[in-house]
């Protein structure tokens, strides 16, 4: 019998790295709204979050018209 899939606990997040992932689910952020709530440097001074990880995380925004809180 197969198994039911689990929902997406990210919201569609891109792929980021599981300990970026990690980290963000952790601080309670879910979804691409949520991030764009912090500053770069908030993100970057969370364990876990590097520089790759808020590369991308700014392409994903800007693709959803959306950028980093200034």
């Amino acid at each position: 019998m197969p198994s039911k899939p689990s929902p997406d606990p990210t919201g569609g997040l891109p792929r980021i790295g599981r300990p970026a992932t990690g980290a963000l689910l952790a601080q309670g952020v879910t979804t691409l709204e949520q991030v764009a709530q912090w500053r770069e440097a908030e993100l970057l001074a969370v364990h876990g979050v590097g520089p790759k990880a808020v590369a991308i995380l700014r392409e994903a925004l800007a693709e959803a018209g959306l950028g980093f809180r200034a």
